[in-house]
């Protein structure tokens, strides 16, 4: 009888689901987007057709990406009905916001007591690529640079649970967050706020940075509850 090999030694072919891995979530990234933009509005069917045709995939990773993008709550996947973009209720919105401001207002204190220098340093550099983003106006960079300044706050305050549910409300609010910043002087506004979060940040002044964020966060119904 053959012996096998000891497990340790069998070699596990990982490229292929690697490859597989990143085309579902470069699809899901391109929908994202269609969500985020409004080309996918709120409670419209999602054509999975239409998008393996101009996305230029199959169904397989189309349909992994519309999982990924029902666990971010983006998407319903209705059994037998197809998957419709997810429509939020004004009362859906604000007690996010609620919660995601008491959640960034720890984040902002405890980063300034627990990030190293270089990760505050990180932060900055992000706001400012974000800040390079305003004054093109080229609205989608600077909305994922400012996505990604919220959640890495969450993540350097070291506390685990505080980040899972940051990413999770935080994922559910991408379009209402970006339609924010649609009127000129609700954007320079939403500008002005990271910029006193950055000044926050550079003293570690937490319970500053902690304020701003949730004033921030606050502010965030203020410039999105008629469109609602």
């Amino acid at each position: 009888m053959t012996e096998l090999p000891a497990e340790a030694d069998i070699a596990y072919p990982d490229a292929p689901l690697i490859q597989r891995q990143t085309l579902h979530e470069q699809v899901a990234g391109r929908i994202r987007d269609l969500i985020i933009e409004g080309h996918l509005k709120p409670g419209a069917r999602i054509n999975e057709a239409a998008l393996v045709d101009s996305l230029g995939v199959s169904r397989t990773p189309l349909r992994e990406a519309l999982r990924t993008l029902a666990g971010e709550g983006l998407i319903d996947i209705r059994p037998a009905r197809g998957s419709v973009v997810r429509r939020l209720t004004p009362e859906d919105v604000f007690s996010m916001l609620e919660v995601l401001a008491e959640l960034e207002k720890l984040a902002g204190r405890l980063v300034c007591e627990r990030a190293s220098d270089a990760e505050i340093a990180d932060l900055l550099a992000i706001h400012d690529e974000m800040m390079v983003y305003y004054a093109a106006r080229d609205r989608l960079p600077y909305y994922k640079a400012n996505q990604e300044i919220h959640a890495r706050i969450a993540r350097l305050s070291g506390n685990n649970m505080l980040s899972d549910v940051q990413a999770n409300i935080q994922s559910r609010l991408k379009r209402i967050r970006f339609i924010g910043n649609r009127r000129p002087e609700a954007w320079a506004n939403a500008v002005a706020e990271h910029e006193e979060m950055a000044e926050a940040l550079r003293i570690r002044d937490g319970a500053r940075l902690g304020d701003v964020l949730a004033r921030h966060l606050m502010n965030t119904w203020d410039r999105v509850k008629d469109v609602v």
